[in-house]
Formats: C-alpha cells, structure tokens, sequence
C-alpha cells in the first residue's frame, strides 16, 4: 500500500474539504461524484449511487445506443438505472494537483443484490487478479505513458476546431536536456504533485514528436499501476489546464508526428516472491518456460484484445504505421520493431514489454486482458515462434491482426478464449460499443474527404 494513502478520519485535519468517488468508465476515464467531506461517512457505509449509462453511452456521452434498448445493462427499457459506488479505502490519497481534495477510487455493484458490476473494468481487473491469486501467481506491471503538450488552451482549442496547435516542442527532442527544460517548473510541480497523490514516477522525458512527452511507473501490482494510471491521466490534464495548455492521449493526433504509446511491462513472482521468468540454466536469456508459455500467450490472443490494446478509429493510425508500435505477433530480444520486446539481463529485471496498446487504451482493461493473455499461455505451456533478429516490419504482415476498429470488435466477439472470460452481455456491450464508433466514422464527412475529393472527382 502506497504510503500517501490516508485514513477517513485524517481528512478534515488535512484539510480536505472535498472526496472524490471515482471508478473508470469503458473508455478509462474515471466517472463518479464529489461528496462533501463530511457527508464521506454516509458514503463508505451506503455508498453513493451513479447512473449505469456512465458505462453505456458512447464516447460524447451519446444517447443514442441508450434510447435504441441495445444494451441488457441500460437502456430506456428498464428506465436506464443505477449502480452504487463501493469506495475502495485501500485507495483513498490526496489529489495533491487540486485544492483541499481528496479521490477514492470505487467499484460498482447492483444496488438491489450487492453484486459486482461485471462490465466494471476495475471489477474484470480484480477478478482476472483473484485466477492468479488461485495458481499462486503475482504478476507485476508498470505502464510507459506518452502524451502530447501543447501550448494552446483547451477550450479555445476546442472552440476552434482544433486548429493552429502550438507544441511545447518544435524540434525532435528524444531524450534531450536543453529542449525539455524550459517546461521543468511545469514538470517538476506535477511530479510533486503525483508523489503526494501516492504516484511515483520513475523518470520522465522528452520524446521525438513536436510537443511529445513520457513518464514511467514504479513497477508494481497490477490493480494500483491502473490506478495510478488513471489518476496520473487525470493529473496531466488538469495540470495542463491550469497552466493555460492542454495535454491529449490520442494515439496519434498529427499526420506528421509519431504516435503516443502505453508500452507495458510484466513479470510475475510465486507466492514466496520468486521470479518465475528467470532461469538459472542455460536458457536463452535466461528465458524460464514459464517466461515463454506466458509471452506466448499474450502473442496467442493479442488478436482477440486489439479492440481494447487498440480502442479508438484513432488508435489504428498509430498501429497501422511503422512507428515501432507493434508487428503483428513477433517478440524478440531487446528488439523495438517487435510486439513483445524481453529486457532486463538480472533476476530482479527481467520481464517483457508489450508494445502495441497506445496512450489511448484504458489501463484496466489492457492489463485484464494482458494478464489473462499470459496466464492462459502458462497453464496451456504454450510455445512462442521463434524471435525476430531483424526489422519485424519486414515480415508479411500477419493476417490475423485486425487493422481497424470494425475488425477488431468482431475479433473480440467472436472469440472463444474472450467468451469464456467474461459474461455474455459484456462481451456483447463492448462489440455494440465498437461497432456504433465504427458506424460514426463511416458517416461523418472529414477534412480528408474535402482535401481528397471537393474539386477533384
């Protein structure tokens, strides 16, 4: 437990006025409601209620799926009801970005049952968690999260159509000093920010794209690097705006630029901690069977979670590219034009990055569906192809990984090993979700079609 996290009865003595009650949505975005810092009691014995079309409509809050009764879980049907906000104390930390606030991270239930809220990603997180708690298996994971910073501010931006954006860089700047501190104030005051909040960030930097940036995780259990995640998601943004600028997690927001990644490293530990993938043999790498079947695994079934490593029409115009984000199902030592890439040469190092999700996935769902991937490999003792010693991007390209978001909710649906992880009517509210983005894009006229066909066909 991080040491920022704090007691119920310490808030008001810290000055918090405010508790926010927050659980991510489908996109990742944390939903929820802010609660009087004296009504926070009444919320940790009742919990507090909130709307299920948080987890229904789409990503503009659409109505349309909701009023079509498309969805068992919401829908004007069964007068679009709620679910109540479990706070999880475990996670209650200053949000140390705002004034006098507090954020507990929450999980939904049936308010009628009590029951989990299945479709929760935080929920399909815990319970993919509670199968390796069974094998006596603890998987790690630390999340690598690229964003771009620009100097415009948000609303303006918006009003504007998006136009004219100023990055915060304007030359490639990969890992360069001079470039990145003319925003250290910026930097420095999130990063304090962050570690208040129970988020330690291992290093930042600045990345090649004009106005790109990175910072890295403490390596950790699963459940809290999602937290972190969204938190430290939430952080940025706000941070940026109050700084006058605005921060995104496209996948890739400009033709010109490269894309932004959430690259994810894993590992796992037994019960008495550990290291399964390493190997005092003669393995390759010192490569375990267990570091292979599991590698094997998330290569198996990466085809079946593009639509949540990959969530967005956007997201395949990072995927899609050569800008090191993923090869079809390659892995290779230490290798970047590869989807899994192995690192570290120590026992206490050795794990594997996977590359394909980008700055835009929603953390809880990519590593339910990375850590299922992998357990499945190791209790299937499946068997990796052989590495990639090259350029990945100079194979065929593997048929099998969907290259748009229609593709991929079908891949999703249709899988067996996605359907006998979750519920039925999950797996189908995600596909219905997928698709509906799909059919928006279809419809809607860009300034490619303009700039393509006006006075040209």
């Amino acid at each position: 437990m991080s040491s920022a996290i704090i007691e119920p009865a310490e808030l008001e003595s810290l000055g918090i006025r405010t508790v926010i009650v927050a659980s991510p949505d489908l996109q990742g975005r944390l939903i929820g409601r802010r609660i009087p810092v004296e009504g926070f009691d009444r919320v940790i014995e009742d919990g507090v209620d909130v709307c299920t079309c948080v987890w229904a409509w789409d990503l503009e809050q659409g109505l349309g799926l909701i009023d079509a009764g498309v969805f068992k879980l919401c829908s004007m049907h069964n007068g679009v009801p709620d679910a109540t906000l479990r706070p999880d104390l475990g996670t209650l930390r200053r949000a140390a970005w705002l004034d006098n606030v507090a954020i507990c991270l929450a999980d939904p239930v049936d308010v009628k049952t009590g029951e989990p809220l299945s479709l929760s990603p935080r929920v399909m997180l815990k319970q993919e968690l509670a199968r390796y708690e069974s094998l006596g298996i603890s998987p790690k994971a630390g999340t690598e999260l690229e964003f771009y910073l620009f100097e415009n501010d948000q609303r303006t931006l918006r009003k504007n159509g998006f136009r004219n954006l100023e990055p915060t860089t304007i030359v490639p700047s990969d890992f360069m000093i001079h470039e990145a501190n003319t925003y250290e104030p910026f930097f420095q005051k999130l990063r304090a920010d962050l570690l208040a909040s129970g988020i330690a960030v291992e290093a930042a930097q600045c990345e090649w794209g004009s106005g790109q940036w990175e910072m890295t995780f403490t390596y950790g259990e699963p459940l809290e690097m999602a937290d972190r995640h969204a938190l430290y998601k939430l952080a940025v943004r706000d941070s940026a705006v109050k700084a006058g600028m605005t921060a995104t997690f496209m996948a890739r927001p400009l033709n010109d630029q490269p894309g932004s990644s959430c690259h994810v490293h894993f590992s796992m530990t037994d019960a008495a901690g550990e290291r399964l993938f390493w190997s005092d043999d003669d393995a390759d790498h010192n490569m375990s069977g267990v570091m292979r079947s599991a590698l094997a695994g998330v290569l198996e079934h990466a085809p079946d979670f593009m639509a949540w490593y990959a969530p967005t029409i956007n997201s395949y115009r990072r995927n899609n590219s050569q800008d090191v984000a993923g090869a079809g199902r390659t892995w290779g030592f230490d290798n970047r034009t590869t989807s899994v890439r192995v690192v570290g040469h120590k026992p206490q190092h050795l794990r594997f990055e996977f590359r394909i999700p980008g700055a835009d996935t929603n953390p809880y769902l990519t590593l339910t569906a990375l850590l299922a991937s992998a357990r499945d490999g190791v209790e299937q003792g499946l068997t990796p192809p052989d590495p990639v010693l090259g350029n990945a991007y100079e194979l065929p390209r593997d048929e099998r990984m969907p290259t748009n978001l229609e593709a991929a909710g079908r891949a999703f649906a249709s899988s067996p090993f996605v359907q006998s992880l979750f519920a039925e009517a999950d797996v189908d509210h995600h596909r219905v979700l997928m698709q509906h983005e799909w059919d928006t894009f279809l419809a809607a006229v860009s300034d490619w079609d303009l700039h393509r066909y006006f006075d040209r066909i």
